[in-house]
């Protein structure tokens, strides 16, 4: 079943039913995700600024799932970002700082 998820008080009121449907109380669920029961609290009520990432630790620990919809046209741009992503090992590539040094040498400007 698809739910729409519009405002972080939507995905709360998803998740606090996720929960109550696997009988968890609250301290057990923040207890066994590894944060705090005002944490978990928090999710529930929809405040806009919870981390994603122990937003998404929540969710896993109570069988939810987390799926953003795009339009089509951009299905193949997110595709070669992924792999580009998962080839550098979860990592963004840098400049390294040599390059940048270059560049900003090769730049009008101020005399450093």
């Amino acid at each position: 079943m698809r739910i729409p998820v519009q405002t972080p008080a939507d995905l709360g009121v998803v998740i606090r039913a996720l929960r109550k449907s696997a009988a968890v109380r609250q301290d057990d669920l923040a207890a066994s995700v590894g944060v705090s029961k005002q944490f978990a609290s928090d999710v529930e009520h929809g405040k806009p600024t919870a981390q994603v990432g122990l937003l998404m630790k929540v969710l896993e620990e109570l069988g939810g799932r987390l799926q953003v919809e795009v339009p089509d046209h951009l299905q193949p741009m997110v595709a070669e970002l992924q792999q580009r992503f998962v080839a550098q090992q979860g990592k963004h590539q840098k400049r390294s700082r040599r390059a940048t040094r270059a560049t900003d040498a090769d730049q009008p400007g101020e005399d450093r």
